[in-house]
């Protein structure tokens, strides 16, 4: 059966213990620490064009385990492809994908633009738990509509200096990255909270409360009771409830459950994550807690759903 790939690198490249790969990577691509290890200050920058149509134009769906990543389209149309839809885009666009998001994307031949990779611990440094960007950052956004003063070529001309300076050699390399990082990362931050208010009219309310607790639900999974998921949005527990039923014809609590199989049924079938790994990664504190829940929806344990899915 055909796996979903996991990618350390930005491609599945293998790398050396000098932070460079047998193809790509450049020594310069490491911040702060040497290696570039998903635990490290990892950052490195490129061209979407450079590799992409290495790959005539085609990067199947994956996962990066210990990486985000940032495109920003300049031109161009690409097909984006997540774990629960897919969209067609057109330049300018930003997508933000973080750790562990499955993605993939077709480009047509014209498309030009920018990718920037950083390692998860860079990101947490730069952003703590308590930063208002983290629910921006915990799950995949796409932003379309750029307002001034944030246009979309000053968002392309800040990563393009991100990219100067991360290939230059300057003294403070590291401080100017960093808060050149900050700065872009508010920017869309800015930008994605002006799409949400354009996206949230009083028409689309029940939809902006359903989007908001689909990314809790993907940030905190099980952590969370239905109360604190509605403390969560300002509303009541029966409010949710309301809301799910209009617009997913499930309550709130089992749209929890189905997020969590649907999740455990991608990593069985198509990652080699140890079922431990995988209850950490859906937020189980115990890994017996996931078998058990696993069990009384699948009528099966992980184990046995796994080996069924490498028997068909």
């Amino acid at each position: 059966m055909k796996r979903i790939p996991q990618f350390d690198g930005l491609y599945g490249e293998v790398s050396d213990q000098t932070g460079s790969s047998d193809r790509f990577c450049p020594p310069q691509a490491v911040v702060g620490v040497p290696g570039h290890q998903p635990d490290s200050e990892y950052l490195f920058s490129e061209l979407l064009e450079t590799r992409s149509h290495l790959f005539d134009w085609v990067i199947q769906p994956h996962v990066h385990p210990r990486l985000c990543q940032l495109f920003f389209v300049e031109m161009g149309r690409v097909d984006f492809s997540e774990a629960t839809q897919k969209r067609q885009l057109t330049g300018p666009v930003v997508l933000l994908i973080p750790p562990t998001a499955l993605h993939g994307l077709i480009y047509t031949p014209d498309t030009r633009g920018r990718i920037l990779t950083l390692s998860d611990s860079l990101l947490d440094s730069l952003f703590p738990d308590t930063s208002p960007l983290k629910p921006m950052l915990g799950s995949v956004q796409c932003i379309q509509v750029f307002e001034e003063p944030y246009s979309a070529p000053v968002v392309g001309q800040l990563i393009a200096q991100i990219d100067e300076e991360l290939f230059g050699d300057q003294p403070e390399k590291r401080t100017m990255l960093h808060l050149s990082l900050q700065r872009l990362f508010v920017i869309l931050y800015r930008l994605w909270q002006q799409n949400q208010t354009m996206q949230n009219s009083p028409n689309n309310l029940p939809q902006h409360y359903f989007r908001q607790f689909q990314q809790r639900v993907r940030q905190v999974g099980t952590t969370h009771t239905i109360t604190q998921y509605a403390d969560d949005l300002a509303i009541t527990p029966v409010h949710l409830n309301r809301i799910c039923q209009a617009v997913a014809g499930k309550s709130a609590s089992q749209f929890v459950q189905m997020h969590i199989l649907d999740e455990a049924r991608k990593y069985l079938t198509y990652t080699t994550y140890s079922v431990s790994e995988i209850a950490y990664l859906l937020h189980f504190e115990y890994p017996n807690y996931f078998a058990r829940f696993f069990r009384k929806h699948m009528g099966v344990s992980p184990t046995q759903f796994r080996e069924g899915q490498r028997a068909t």
